[in-house]
């Protein structure tokens, strides 16, 4: 009885191993393994393979999938605000890099797509008009933009096939948000220009009060400068006049105590009229006068 039981239990074993050592790959797919979690060197054609048994398989479609992507807000060189709906065709290309990158679920990898094929239209239509838009399968971008497309795609394992625009609308809500930001956007522009030119017109008055300084500096030096050389080439002409006719010094100097003693308001001077001091008011030659 102990034999038999050990006997059906080896061969539910076997039959077990066996399922769990045997695997098929549909006819419109491709597989790979993993071992604990780390992906195993190959890949398996459509058919029945065989494999460890806790080896786990990864299963791939390597049929073209279509993604259509729901409406997002565009703005076109002429700042017509689009409402654009768009699909693209593609399939998993390095399967090894294509599982790495997003775990094989091909939902990731469309969300992947989206975002890459999104941006890369928006700045498309961002530089054509309206009507380049609307008249191109793909929304303006050309060959080699569609191939910059494809380029990064691959880089998680994504082939792109195709790329199309699949509807444009013009909104009401999106024009007005576009010109309510052409508005915001002018306001901006029209502050930094106020500012711009406030900041300009403060350079240009103290570049000029600094240049003004700089003038009456030099103005200043210079006057002093020729009052200097006047001053000295007076002293030099009084000096050569003084030492040719002491008489004239005497007379000159006299002048100059009279201007500086006489006819000013509130003074008194008390001095004899017969003394030195106003011998020139007496005589231009400085003597007395005898009266006769």
């Amino acid at each position: 009885m102990v034999k038999r039981l050990t006997g059906a239990l080896i061969a539910v074993v076997v039959v077990v191993l066996g399922y769990c050592s045997v695997f098929s790959v549909p006819q419109s797919g491709t597989a790979l393994l993993t071992r604990f979690g780390r992906l195993e060197a190959g890949s398996y054609a459509p058919g029945l393979h065989l494999k460890v048994p806790f080896d786990q398989v990864q299963r791939f479609d390597r049929r073209i999938i279509t993604h259509t992507y729901p409406a997002d807000s565009f703005l076109t060189s002429d700042q017509q605000a689009l409402s654009v709906e768009f699909f693209v065709r593609w399939r998993a290309g390095d399967l090894p890099l294509f599982f790495r990158s997003t775990g094989g679920d091909v939902d990731v990898a469309g969300q992947r797509l989206a975002d890459l094929t999104r941006d890369r239209l928006k700045s498309v239509v961002a530089r054509e008009p309206l009507s380049a838009v609307a008249t191109s399968a793909r929304g303006g971008l050309d060959a080699a933009g569609f191939e910059q497309l494809r380029s990064a795609a691959r880089a998680f394992g994504v082939d792109v096939v195709d790329l199309q625009l699949q509807r444009i609308d013009l909104t009401d809500e999106a024009a007005d948000a576009v010109y309510q930001r052409m508005e915001e956007q002018l306001t901006t522009h029209t502050q930094q220009l106020d500012a711009s030119n406030t900041l300009q017109a403060d350079q240009i008055r103290s570049a000029a009060e600094r240049r003004r300084a700089d003038i009456l500096a030099d103005a200043t030096r210079e006057s002093q400068h020729i009052r200097s050389a006047a001053d000295a080439r007076a002293a030099q002409i009084y000096a050569q006049a003084y030492g040719h006719d002491p008489e004239l010094a005497a007379f000159t100097q006299s002048l100059q105590a009279y201007r500086d003693s006489l006819g000013r308001e509130g003074d008194i001077l008390v001095i004899t009229p017969q003394g030195e001091f106003f011998k020139y008011l007496r005589s231009a030659a400085g003597t007395s006068t005898v009266a006769r």
